[in-house]
Parts: C-alpha cells; structure tokens; sequence
C-alpha cells in the first residue's frame, strides 16, 4: 500500500500560481535546479521512502504518515536561485487561516479554493497532508466520505481544537459531554419554535426599532440592535443597556472576566423563567447547568455573530426582490409565530454562502487511519467547510443564492452544506440562531424595503467569495 507524503507548505506556495496558469501542470523548475530532473515524484517535492524508513510499517502493515520532506524557509535558497514562493503565500496560507485569524485578508477564500481544486486535481479525493512553516502538519479532507466520517467521530477520536463554546453561531462541539446535554435543553435543540419564543420575538420586536430608525443600516447599528435584544434574551430586561458588561466580555483578562461573572450573578437573582439564564438555573437534574454563569457568557458571545448574518441575509434579499417581496409577504403574516420558513432558508442560503467558521479544525486523540494510512495522535485535521458548500462539482448553483434549496427535508442532513455543522459537533442552538436572525429580518422587511445598498451584488452572476459585514451599507426605503 502506498504512503501519503506530507505536502510542504512552501512548496505549495511556489506551485499555486504556475498550477493555475497552466491547468495544473507541473511547474516549470528555474535553470539549473536539480528538481528538474529525476522522477515525478522528486519533482513534485516528495520522496520514496527508503525500505525500513518513514512511511513504512515496522511490521509490514498499514503505512504510517510521513511527516514530508525538510523544506528550506523563505531566502534559503542557493545564491542566484529565482523563486516564486514570496508571489504565492496568501494562496498557501489560506490552507491554514483557521490557525491565524478569524478575519482572513480580502481573496484569501478565493485562493484557498484555488489550491484546494489544484490538490484535488493531482491528488483525486484522497486526503492530503500539508505541513506549515512552524512543522505542524494539517491533514485536509477532501472527499464527501471523509467529511461524512469527520462529523461522525466522536470527541474521543477527533477532539475540537482549540475547545469551543456550544454557541448560536459556532458548529464545535461543546466544552463537555454533560454540559452539552444540559445546553441543548435550555436552548431547546432541534425545536424550530423555542419554549420562550414569545419572550423573544417582544425583545426582537423591540430592538429592532434601532435597526429601522434612519434610512440606513450597516454593522454599527446591527450590533447595537442585536446585542441589547441578546442580552434580555440571556439575563432578562434589565440587561438591554449594559454596554458595559458587553465590553468585559470581549476582553480576556482575568479581571474583565472576574467583573463579567458578578455582574451576571448579579443579573441571575432576577433571571424571568423566559430568559435562558432562567431556564438554566431552573433546570435540574445529574446533567443540570454546573455553571450557568459561564455558560450565559458564552451564548452572549456566540451570538455576536449574528449582526454580521442578518446584514449579509438582507444585503443578499436586497439584490433579489422577488425573493425580498416573498419573505416580506411572509414576514407581514407569520411573524407572531416565530416559523418563517422562507426567512430561515435565506438565513441558511446566507450561512451557506459566508460561513460564520469557514475551516473546523480538530486534533486526533488516538491513532486513527484514513484511506489505509495511519496518523499518529495529536494529527490536525481540517475540514474546509466553506469549500465544500461552494463546490461547483457537487453543489448545484453553488455561487448563487438559492433559498429554496433548504425547503428539502433532507437539505439539513445533506453532509455537502452544514452551517451549523453534524453530528456530535452540531451546534445546540441553530434553532436559536435561526429565529432570532429571522425575526429581525422580519422586523426589518415588515415596514421597509431593502434598496441600493454596497457592495452590489449580481443577481444572476456568481456572488463573491467574501462579504466583509463592515463593508456592508443597506438603504432602506419605507414600503
């Protein structure tokens, strides 16, 4: 059985461009660099391993991972050796942003894609293990098989890294078996319709007056609406204007933690049942809410991301009017309900075009094999979600906004398109998010119409890789 070679970082950024601009073609080695000659496989950066050595199995068995060849940094070259490497970092590194930054730089999605076609162009659906500067090797899913088996495994096999909150707006798993269980019964997981719905769509309704208040709506004033209707969700009225346990939440000192956890406490004692701290303090039992305080603090930040869905669910309504004038009709009739069927397939559409967590990343506890190839534990592995739910070779219209898409039963469980993730990782509160990202959509649309707004978009053309929410304007225009 063969060995998969570890696919090094730098060398993939000397290749992406030439990839691109030759179909995917082996680059054309510079004169006098020794690569250029030899087999294929020297060429390409990798190496046969030598009988007995990295690669094969001690006992003639599975073939273990090899960890790749050494690959010299930046300038390390021979003297007078030309190199394209500095030409294609962004490419490269957009492997690996998941280990960067939460906001990648503009083209950096796009590009990622590009090299995630040129791998599975020469590599076929097996998947591919890629080393970082640092050392640290990636393996990259890029087969519906093993993003199927990726949401699959349970926490003792592939563990989130780092450990994420179970959030509105993140699809890791939660910080812990019974903590998870006790969360998905206060946010009801899985019910279309939360228990406290009618609390919640008063804040929204509220709320969103700030929303609709000039004639203009960008990420300012969405945060603003937004985070006053999530704290009287959480702790109850008394919290809408608290910006400034909003800005200890953000921070991570110890002190601004210590001072977030009082004042929650402090909003506890007088937690309503409707609100989710109340419900959590109320829920008893051996899977009962240990600590609901810490737990308040992360679904107050988990849905932070919510404003930045809403301005791009709207922005995308505003370049489609048919779609806009059905969910304003919708939104006009239903909205005392809290369904919106329509309204949540936009929201879902707008997740599955911008993802709020385009690249899940999770580190392998136990030695694991895939494809006949064993990794050690500790072995990162990435699935680049935002890639599969744009993949034009089995997504249909895959760049194009199509909510009816979601109006399929099986459109939640179909392992191409996960906004909210599967399995054990799912997020607990996608309902939640959903009704609360709809209602305000609906709040919006019942009374104003979304108009010329920035960035425009083609309705008909594919729509960008990205959409920066500061960046984001929409007019609004009484109906």
């Amino acid at each position: 059985m063969r060995t998969v070679q570890g696919v090094a970082l730098d060398g993939l950024r000397a290749r992406v461009r030439a990839l691109a601009e030759r179909t995917w073609l082996p680059v054309r080695p510079a004169p006098g660099d020794a690569r250029g000659s030899g087999p294929p496989a020297a060429r390409y950066g990798r190496s046969r391993p030598a009988a007995g050595g990295a690669g094969r199995s001690p006992r003639g068995g599975t073939p273990v991972a090899d960890r790749g060849p050494a690959v010299p940094s930046l300038g390390a070259g021979a003297p007078g050796r030309r190199t394209s490497v500095k030409e294609s970092i962004p490419r490269a590194a957009a492997l690996v942003r998941g280990f960067a930054s939460t906001r990648p730089r503009p083209g950096t999605a796009r590009s990622s894609a590009a090299v995630l076609r040129a791998l599975r162009a020469r590599r076929g659906d097996e998947p591919v293990l890629v080393r970082a500067r640092s050392g640290r090797t990636v393996l990259v899913l890029l087969a519906p098989g093993d993003v199927r088996r990726f949401y699959a495994e349970p926490a003792s096999v592939l563990a989130a890294e780092p450990p994420q909150p179970a959030g509105l707006g993140c699809p890791h798993a939660g910080p812990g078996r019974e903590q998870r269980q006790a969360s998905e019964e206060v946010l009801a997981a899985g019910v279309p319709v939360h228990p406290s719905c009618a609390a919640f769509l008063t804040a929204v309704a509220e709320e969103a007056r700030h929303l609709t208040a000039s004639g203009t709506l960008e990420l300012a004033r969405a945060r603003h609406a937004m985070g006053r209707a999530a704290r009287r969700i959480v702790l109850g009225d008394a919290a809408a204007a608290d910006e400034e346990l909003a800005g200890w939440l953000g921070q991570s000192r110890a002190k601004s933690r210590a001072r977030a956890a009082r004042r929650i406490r402090e909003y506890a004692l007088h937690a309503g049942p409707g609100t989710l701290l109340g419900r959590a303090a109320r829920h008893t039992g051996p899977d009962a809410v240990t600590d609901p305080f810490g737990q308040a603090r992360q679904w107050l930040l988990a849905m932070e991301s919510l404003p930045a869905t809403l301005l791009r669910t709207l922005l995308l309504l505003g370049a489609h009017p048919a779609e806009q004038d059905a969910a304003a009709a919708e939104a006009a009739g239903d909205a005392a309900r809290g369904e919106l069927r329509r309204l949540r397939a936009c929201v879902r559409e707008s997740l599955r075009l911008y993802p709020v967590v385009p690249d899940l990343i999770r580190t392998t506890r136990t030695e694991t094999e895939w494809r006949g190839v064993r990794y050690p534990a500790g072995t990162s592995v990435l699935l680049p979600a935002a890639f599969h739910q744009r993949d034009p070779e089995r997504v249909p219209a895959a760049h194009v906004f199509v909510p009816g898409r979601w109006k399929n039963p099986d459109a939640d469980q179909d392992i191409r398109m996960a906004p909210f993730g599967h399995g054990g990782g799912r997020c607990p509160g996608d309902q939640l998010g959903l009704l609360v990202t709809a209602a305000f959509c609906a709040e919006v649309l019942r009374g104003h119409r979304v108009g010329r707004s920035r960035p425009v978009l083609d309705p008909v053309g594919p729509l960008p890789t990205t959409l920066d929410p500061h960046a984001i304007r929409l007019t609004l225009t009484r109906r």
